[in-house]
């Protein structure tokens, strides 16, 4: 059986983001998969510079509505929808008032880098997964990109690991240059307890700090495969990665990455 169906996290997609190295990736990644026979569906955090009005976003109400508690307080789970012209598909934004709206992507006006931004991780990556769950769709492959996803996988194993839409599902993690320098303080690590995804799961990584590369860490340890993006990849994390035995497809050169991810995807499903 091969896989057939291919969810995309990621950080940051073009055109509804300012055009840059990550966000064009977020972009093509997807689209050229999808041309390669795959059915997608995409997922981006609804970022406060995302004009809703110019790029046609709209709410989706049978999918918003529930709560997410994050350290004892409750964040309303916003879902918006829009369409990507350019890949004939739809992308699937997660948005909240407190860690998303009016605000950038890792820093605000200033550059000043956000205290909170491990705590948006924890909320996108779980809003992510319980909108694919409302939505009924069951990937082959959940494929994260960029910071913002990195927590993703440590829930699809600990607290999503017998949802249907979950259980069979391979996960990769393309892991990337360090993005950001904050330390969130390992206090911020315990917040992504929920169901039996606890703490005491990542305190290997996290006893002594929470940032950057303990996020692409625990992305890594709870992967089923790894792409390294480029070579400017943290190399203490690519030897993380080898130390567990998960496959790591080295960075592709050109314009031929899709047919390696594909390829690399057909052989983390097949379990090789």
């Amino acid at each position: 059986m091969e896989a057939k169906k291919v969810l995309f996290i990621t950080t940051e997609i073009e055109p509804f983001v300012p055009e840059n190295k990550n966000s064009l990736k977020g972009r093509l990644l997807p689209q050229t998969i999808q041309e390669l026979g795959y059915e997608i569906r995409t997922f981006c955090p609804k970022w406060g510079v995302i004009n809703e009005r110019r790029n046609q976003l709209h709410e989706v109400i049978r999918l918003s509505g529930m709560n997410l508690i994050i350290d004892e307080t409750d964040h309303p789970l916003i879902i918006k929808v829009a369409s990507l012209p350019s890949a004939k598909s739809q992308v699937y934004f997660i948005d909240n008032d407190d860690y998303f709206m009016k605000r950038g992507i890792l820093t605000d006006k200033e550059g000043k880098e956000y205290a909170d931004n491990g705590e948006r991780a924890i909320f996108y990556a779980r809003g992510v997964l319980e909108t694919v769950k409302k939505l009924g769709w069951v990937p082959d492959v959940i494929h994260c990109y960029g910071w913002a996803t990195a927590l993703a996988p440590f829930y699809i194993k600990q607290a999503y690991y017998d949802e249907p839409s979950f259980r069979d599902a391979k996960v990769v993690m393309e892991i990337s240059p360090k993005e950001f320098q904050r330390d969130f303080g390992t206090e911020s690590a315990t917040f992504v307890e929920y169901k039996d995804a606890h703490y005491a799961d990542i305190q290997d990584i996290c006893s002594e700090g929470y940032g950057h590369t303990e996020l692409e860490k625990i992305g890594v340890k709870f992967s089923d495969g790894v792409i390294i993006e480029n070579n400017d990849v943290d190399p203490a994390i690519i030897e993380y990665a080898k130390s567990l035995g998960r496959p790591v497809l080295p960075p592709v050169e050109g314009d031929t990455f899709n047919e390696a991810y594909s390829e690399f995807y057909q052989k983390i499903f097949a379990g090789e």
